[in-house]
């Protein structure tokens, strides 16, 4: 597995199998994790990190969920179980939409059967609306509330690097699904409509490659949209 580096703060995995992308972002002696995968493959992806020193230094964690689906929360307590036992502090973080599913294992939203496994309810210590700041060390994230693909979807925006980790509300050429439990197409409009004010460099999605021309994407998008009418 090859991290990509997304200078100064982030690194992205791409998600082995059914796991979402996984990134991570540094800054002084913190670290924010954005999403955890199914769980399959956890030890893989803190290999890397740990290989390439890019946890050097860190000694507080929050883990964030783009929202409550089982590929991008599934490895939340391996995550936390591993960093703990290495003496980080860890937190949990979400809309408080996804937190309510997170902590009452709503599995009609998460779905982890879907994927033949289990998911195991915590607490989310940081619950999260739209407008929100989420600070790592010297940065401060926006928190974009885009319901649409579920009710708690949500994105990260870092306006210093105009960078947008977009979950699974956009992707390269396409938008994440409005037929799982709690989807709306017409709250995805909503939600696009949101994400064309925000002056982007880089889409950072849940899934996928990185989607460099944002607004052409946009576009593409909408358009897309449009045939479900």
């Amino acid at each position: 597995m090859i991290p990509i580096e997304i200078p100064p703060n982030t690194v992205m995995l791409k998600g082995l199998g059914w796991d979402s992308n996984i990134y991570l972002v540094r800054d002084e002696n913190e670290a924010l994790i954005i999403d955890t995968g199914t769980g399959v493959y956890w030890h893989k992806y803190i290999d890397v990190w740990l290989n390439e020193n890019y946890l050097n230094g860190i000694e507080r964690i929050i883990i964030f969920n783009t929202h409550e689906h089982f590929d991008h929360v599934g490895g939340n307590l391996a995550f936390r179980r591993y960093f703990e036992e290495k003496g980080f502090d860890v937190y949990f973080a979400a809309h408080r939409y996804t937190a309510e599913a997170l902590e009452s294992g709503d599995d009609y939203v998460i779905l982890s059967f879907y994927h033949g496994r289990n998911y195991i309810p915590h607490e989310v210590h940081l619950k999260l609306s739209g407008g929100d700041i989420l600070r790592v060390g010297n940065l401060e994230l926006i928190v974009i509330h885009t319901p649409g693909h579920t009710r708690g979807s949500t994105c990260l925006y870092e306006p210093k690097e105009k960078l947008l980790f977009t979950g699974d509300t956009i992707f390269n050429k396409t938008v994440g699904r409005i037929d799982f439990p709690t989807g709306s197409l017409e709250m995805l409009k909503k939600s696009l409509q949101k994400l064309e004010k925000l002056d982007v460099y880089l889409g950072l999605p849940g899934h996928g490659r990185v989607i460099k021309n944002w607004k052409e994407n946009l576009e593409y998008v909408k358009h897309l949209l449009e045939d479900f009418e």
